[in-house]
């Protein structure tokens, strides 16, 4: 089937589709071969693809395992059966597992690929308490977040370069001891060579460049993507001139933040506060 009949909007399901073929081409196989090897039929795989009926639970398992995806279709799948994401963020979490270089910046919360699962928990626990979602969801985006975590495991990691601001260090997240735990992983990341963490402290002021949070992915074509949230929904950035410019303002704010070893050294002060409150 020619590539440009795929049309991600095409029905809910076609996001995964494609997904699914560009797995299974990464293997090189035909949907002939992955059927005869998962023991479904090559049409059927065909009309995943396609986004033109849903897959069963049993096969994006299946097709996961056999094709190493990391689950990632059983995810996909999680998303559409119970909705569980902000509208724009699946986008973006397809195109970050296909990303070589992460930049990000993070405000008043630790960046979700570093976060415990202590910390995630605590977090999607303060959404049910206010009734904004299920202790379904909740788990569901937890156990999301910890596989795009396993993502950044694998044998050849993307590079990472996080800015936090100081607030997220000290907001307290799960109590003292979440804290101390969660700052305690930071400070085991940065020893990882593709890791890179620094904290942009309160006393920038004014002069921190970016007002929300930021992603800037580099992608394996060496081309860039942004991505940004407001309170109801994510979006992907592709404008060049928008993402030249976002592009200046990270160079700008890793140049203001603190050192490498001042960030740290800031971690270390802070975390032991939280072990002495817990």
């Amino acid at each position: 089937m020619n590539r440009k009949d795929l049309d991600p909007t095409s029905s809910p399901y076609a996001a995964l589709g494609i997904q699914l073929r560009r797995s299974r081409e990464a293997r090189g196989l035909t949907q002939t071969e992955l059927g005869e090897a998962i023991a479904y039929s090559g049409a059927y795989i065909s009309s995943i693809e396609r986004g033109v009926r849903p897959p069963s639970r049993r096969l994006v398992e299946v097709v996961d395992e056999y094709l190493t995806t990391g689950g990632t279709l059983a995810l996909m799948l999680d998303q559409l059966e119970h909705s569980i994401l902000i509208e724009g963020f699946p986008e973006y979490a397809e195109r970050e597992a296909e990303a070589t270089a992460l930049r990000l910046f993070q405000i008043g919360v630790i960046s979700g690929l570093l976060q415990t699962v202590d910390y995630a928990t605590a977090y999607e626990q303060a959404f049910v308490r206010r009734g904004s979602v299920t202790q379904q969801q909740a788990d569901e985006r937890t156990r999301f977040l910890l596989a795009r975590q396993e993502r950044i495991n694998r044998p050849s990691p993307p590079y990472i370069h996080t800015v936090l601001d100081e607030w997220s260090l000290r907001r307290p997240i799960g109590g003292p001891a979440v804290m101390a735990d969660q700052l305690a992983h930071l400070e085991e990341l940065v020893d990882r060579p593709n890791v890179t963490l620094q904290i942009a402290p309160l006393s920038l002021g004014e002069n921190r460049p970016f007002a929300h949070p930021v992603t800037l992915l580099t992608m394996p074509n060496r081309s860039l993507l942004g991505y940004s949230e407001s309170h109801q929904r994510g979006y992907l950035e592709r404008d060049a001139e928008t993402l030249a410019g976002w592009s200046r303002e990270y160079d700008r704010l890793q140049a203001e933040a603190l050192p490498l070893a001042a960030s740290l050294e800031l971690i270390r002060v802070v975390r032991k506060e939280f072990e002495r409150a817990a």
